[in-house]
């Protein structure tokens, strides 16, 4: 039960994470404003963002639940292969979280035309809009990419969990696209202050994130590579 709801729990907090992460940030609130113009049909705009977060759960979970699928193979889960996964796993968590904290540095990857798809998709009707949130949860950004194929797809293999854990990933995603998206159909000012907000948050969940992945990492390391501990 203990490793269920940490399994849950982290999936979760990978999911929010990504979601306040710059590059699919930006992505979601150009898909948010997009959506919003919408202002004058409130049901719309509802729909809309439902199904641009509907979108992006589906993209998530079908990615991770067929990655995770096909590492979860027979070959996979023996005991050698176990004892391999338990080295990596530390210089893993260690450089995902150098990658999250930006103390690793990537080359920047090509951004979403979103302002192209954005006029032909989530300006129009929420199918449009679903279609939307499929395509933007597939444009990987580094720090989206770390967290994604570098945490959240092996805690799927190793919990035996391909489905659940990468829909719960995609539903923390694409919550707040949701939840802005219900504040907008209903004139509420708190949209905007969350807006202005999301900066902030940001940066406070990226460094938890990537302070605890690099200790975690480097006590890993030390206890299964090292036999230090």
């Amino acid at each position: 039960m203990n490793d269920l709801w940490f399994g849950v729990s982290t999936a979760i907090w990978l999911g929010l994470v990504t979601a306040v992460s710059p590059c699919p940030l930006a992505t979601n609130v150009a898909a948010v404003t997009c959506i919003g113009r919408q202002v004058a049909l409130p049901r719309r705009v509802f729909w809309s963002g439902l199904a641009y977060g509907l979108g992006r759960v589906a993209a998530y979970t079908l990615l991770g639940a067929l990655i995770a699928t096909a590492l979860a193979t027979p070959l996979a889960l023996s005991n050698t292969l176990q004892d391999v996964m338990a080295k990596l796993i530390g210089p893993l968590l260690t450089l995902v979280g150098m990658i999250v904290l930006k103390l690793l540095p990537l080359p920047a990857t090509p951004g979403v035309p979103l302002a192209r798809w954005g006029e032909r998709l989530g300006g129009g009707n929420p199918g449009g809009a679903g279609l939307l949130g499929f395509l933007c949860a597939l444009a990987f950004c580094p720090v989206s990419a770390a967290l994604f194929f570098g945490s959240l797809v092996p805690l799927a293999v190793e919990h035996q969990r391909p489905l659940v854990y990468p829909a719960l990933y995609g539903i923390a995603t694409a919550f707040p696209v949701v939840a802005l998206g219900i504040g907008l159909a209903l004139g509420a000012n708190w949209a905007g202050r969350f807006l202005h907000r999301l900066p902030q948050i940001e940066r406070i969940g990226r460094t938890v994130t990537g302070t605890i992945f690099i200790l975690a990492g480097l006590y890993l390391t030390a206890k299964y590579v090292f036999a230090i501990l």
